[in-house]
């Protein structure tokens, strides 16, 4: 999503919050956040024709932030809805911990399963550990053209 979504979404300015990202900008790697380019931010501009007058006051090149620096800056900006959006993170983050807990308590049952009955269920062994292991998605330089 670019700064000026992101400022109306968090209920604040963007010049407010392209500040609080500059103040903690260690806190916003590559992965987190990066400039448009000139011929990113043109394709943007001329990919929506429609918008065209909301994007002809931007003297500088927007920012754009993956997932993970959407999540961040709900941690570095002081708005009560940013607030509100950390808060909910954190007890999401909270919960799917505690999900994954469980799950390596079913993982452990299904091993000590699979140590009594190997020959007889391999077939569904392997399925069950297949389902259980986490699969990890990096983050992906995209935006929305």
């Amino acid at each position: 999503m670019l700064d000026r979504e992101l400022a109306r979404m968090y209920g604040v300015e963007t010049k407010r919050l392209n500040e609080r990202v500059k103040r903690n900008i260690k806190r916003f790697p590559e992965e987190f956040m990066f400039q448009l380019s000139k011929e990113e931010f043109y394709n943007w501009k001329s990919q929506i024709a429609t918008s065209n007058s909301d994007k002809m006051g931007l003297r500088k090149l927007p920012y754009a932030f993956t997932d993970y620096g959407i999540a961040m800056l709900s941690s570095v900006l002081n708005s009560d809805r940013a607030i509100a959006i950390n808060i909910q993170i954190i007890k999401t983050f909270i919960r799917m911990r505690e999900m994954m807990l469980s799950y390596k308590d079913l993982k452990e049952k299904i091993e000590k399963m699979e140590s009594k009955y190997d020959r007889q269920f391999r077939i569904v062994f392997q399925a069950l550990k297949q389902m259980l292991e986490p699969k990890l998605v990096a983050p992906t330089r995209k935006i929305g053209f």
